[in-house]
């Protein structure tokens, strides 16, 4: 049974960091990539990228040079450093998962989410 465990949201003040961790289980490193998404009440769906099988990493404009993705495949977990956040990152956080490459909007397997609040 395929899980994503999020962790480490929470509230910060603006120009502060937060780490997230999404603990896998039941996907084998070498056969899926990782990335995370948010979410924000009303808005759609935004994947702001993640780490390939390979290594890749891709991120969207609206978090480059700010996040920082890591995985660590020997623990099964994904890691998002986030710093200098603003209030426009405030929003749900989801883990992703896919086997196709990855994930975007329509990413396989989901996580619960873990909620970063920014505030000003």
């Amino acid at each position: 049974q395929v899980s994503l465990a999020e962790s480490g949201g929470g509230s910060v003040q603006s120009g502060g960091s937060l780490r997230l961790s999404c603990a896998v289980s039941g996907l084998a490193p070498s056969d899926y990539a990782l990335g995370w998404a948010r979410q924000v009440p009303g808005k759609e769906r935004e994947a702001i990228g993640g780490v390939d099988i390979d290594g890749k990493i891709i991120y969207a404009d609206s978090v480059k040079g700010r996040f920082t993705f890591s995985r660590d495949n020997a623990k099964n977990t994904l890691y998002l450093q986030m710093n200098n956040l603003n209030v426009d990152d405030t929003a749900m956080y989801y883990c992703t998962a896919d086997p196709r490459g990855i994930p975007g909007p329509d990413a396989r397997y989901w996580g619960q989410g873990t909620q970063v609040t920014v505030s000003s």
